[in-house]
């Protein structure tokens, strides 16, 4: 429980094993009454068993479905065994769990909340075309949603029992469908969405892949989902 409400902590992983058993026991020792569930995303390392071995309940994909598809497992879980809150941490370490509480307060006045990065707290930079597609995808978003949203391809996310409903039966596999057009689909349907300032860290284990030509080819990809976030019904 935390702060009355049964809290399910989904940790989507991908060939996590240097840093999933950190993240698990990280969660479980700052939150000692929430449940923690590992989604195997189809990881051809031991993520699996590494997580177990921590404490996590483990599920564990046949194949690689990108995080919109462990995401949706998770939230199935969290659909099918009652509980209040569902939080999306990720499986490389870079999201505190000290903020957790923060989140699940803000759920009493709204439905959905990000953790998000660029609204105050932390010093977590980002350069280049990859900072101007999270500036143009968060000022369209802002406008869809009704709220200042400074952070909308964070994974850090909080949702309430209708929002684990919704996303249970609905939830997008594409790339970045799982962040962008979450939150067009979720605004669209007259849910409220906020978000908390939070400061991100670094990844625990593995290197991220960055370069000018993946930047440019990310800020092409996101323009394009969120055109196509925007006409979908």
């Amino acid at each position: 429980m935390v702060n009355g409400k049964r809290v399910l902590i989904i940790i989507p992983a991908l060939n996590e094993s240097g840093s999933i058993a950190d993240v698990v026991h990280e969660v479980r020792g700052e939150l000692p009454g929430v449940d923690v569930l590992v989604v195997d995303d189809g990881s051809t390392d031991r993520t699996a068993a590494v997580a177990a071995a921590a404490g996590a309940r483990v599920a564990k994909l046949p194949y690689n479905l990108g995080v919109g598809g462990a995401m949706r497992c998770g939230y199935r879980y969290a659909r099918d065994h009652d509980y209040d809150v569902a939080i999306q941490v990720d499986a490389d370490g870079q999201h505190d769990p000290r903020y957790v509480p923060k989140l699940v307060d803000l759920l009493d006045e709204t439905d959905l909340v990000i953790g998000a990065r660029f609204a105050g707290e932390g010093d977590y930079t980002v350069r280049g075309p990859r900072r101007w597609a999270m500036i143009m995808l968060s000022g369209v978003l802002s406008r869809v949603a009704r709220t200042k949203l400074t952070d909308t391809t964070s994974g850090f996310r909080a949702a309430n029992r209708r929002v684990i409903d919704m996303f249970a039966t609905w939830y997008p596999v594409e790339y970045l469908g799982d962040t962008v057009e979450t939150l067009v689909h979720t605004a669209r349907r007259g849910y409220k969405i906020r978000q908390v300032p939070v400061a991100m860290r670094k990844r625990m284990a593995g290197t991220p892949s960055q370069s000018p030509a993946k930047a440019m080819i990310y800020l092409g990809r996101a323009f394009a989902v969120l055109t196509l976030a925007l006409i979908r019904r």
